[in-house]
């Protein structure tokens, strides 16, 4: 009988991600809905650590597969130690990020399993009278948000963004079990070589983590005009966003974009700087906690869910917030008091 909820922990050099947390928050819900024990899978290399972490933030019980070819995230040996340990333990609900790594793995595992996945969820629940898990997420460019169930394949698989939910807490008094899986080696082949890792070189602040989000879009006017973009972020401490617009122009990287088709965010201050609103873009920044709208166009979508409008040319006003910024930043006012009240002004 298929019992138990899961989730796909990440972890990077042997350090667990925050979304590993957040995917136990959500699924310890989850669990406790069903009366199941929650379960974290954990991959990699000398990661001993990392599992008992796990269980002080929730988890019941961690799966372990330690080995040195799983050092580095490699599909392969990945996809293949997950279909082994779940056909061995037959969890009822797998969830996994929306990350690179989520969105990598989970599909070829439910072509793997022949069951069915819903990607990129914003809530996850338990639907009362079958004890099926209901997974919602946007559809139709963002226009409608559907719920979908997998009544008669199991596991039932998700994957949720990251920062959609709160993580949950370290509690150094929780006991758990580790359970560590050990494979031949055969399960660890691959048809890929690693050659090397680049860190790219525009990215000083992981814009899913940020603070503070200084997103651009292609009312900016032109690429010269990113350098503004940049000194503010970098005064605010902040990360840079763009809109896809900005992305397929060739004027900042994809790492960079936000919305249905780039990251989701949920930072503390969220500056949108000529950008429009399209309702894909609007799905990848609603939970920011502040949004601060630059725009010379009134009419613009982006006006609709800022909690401050500022309808004016940013070739005008950015060159003038910069250095207003800079004194008050030396005053150690904070960057989301601080932007607000400039505007204001």
């Amino acid at each position: 009988m298929d019992k138990g909820v899961w989730i796909i922990a990440e972890q990077w050099n042997g350090k667990l991600k925050k979304v590993s947390f957040e995917l136990l928050s959500r699924a310890r819900r989850l669990a406790d809905k069903l009366g199941d024990p929650l379960s974290a899978v954990l991959l990699g290399y000398q990661v001993e650590e990392a599992a008992q972490e796990l269980i002080y933030h929730g988890a019941d019980v961690v799966y372990l597969v330690d080995h040195p070819k799983l050092f580095q995230f490699d599909p392969d040996p990945y996809v293949s130690c997950l279909e082994r340990l779940i056909r061995e333990e037959r969890p009822k609900i797998i969830v996994a990020a929306a990350t690179t790594t989520g969105r990598t793995l989970m599909p070829i595992l439910a072509a793997r399993l022949h069951t069915g996945l819903t990607a990129d969820c914003t809530d996850l629940d338990i639907e009362g009278k079958t004890g099926l898990l209901l997974q919602t997420r946007p559809a139709i460019g963002g226009n409608v948000m559907a719920t979908i169930k997998t009544p008669h394949h199991r596991p039932q698989m998700a994957t949720v963004r990251p920062r959609s939910c709160k993580p949950s807490p370290r509690d150094p008094s929780r006991s758990g079990e580790v359970i560590v899986k050990d494979y031949p080696d055969e399960i660890f082949a691959s048809r890929f070589k690693l050659l090397g890792l680049e860190k790219l070189r525009e990215e000083t602040v992981n814009i899913e983590d940020a603070e503070v989000v200084v997103a651009v879009g292609k009312g900016i006017g032109k690429p010269e005009n990113l350098e503004w973009i940049r000194e503010l972020a970098e005064l605010l401490n902040g990360a840079i966003g763009a809109s896809r617009a900005v992305v397929d122009l060739g004027w900042l990287s994809y790492p960079h974009q936000v919305g249905l088709s780039g990251k989701t965010v949920s930072p503390r201050l969220y500056l949108a700087c000529g950008i429009s609103g399209a309702i894909q873009h609007l799905a990848g920044m609603r939970g920011s906690e502040l949004v601060v709208a630059i725009n010379k166009d009134p009419r613009a979508q982006i006006f609709k869910v800022a909690d401050l409008g500022v309808i004016g040319d940013l070739t005008e006003i950015l060159p003038r917030l910069i250095p207003v910024s800079y004194t008050h930043l030396r005053a150690h006012e904070t960057s989301l008091h601080l932007v607000c009240r400039l505007l204001l002004e």
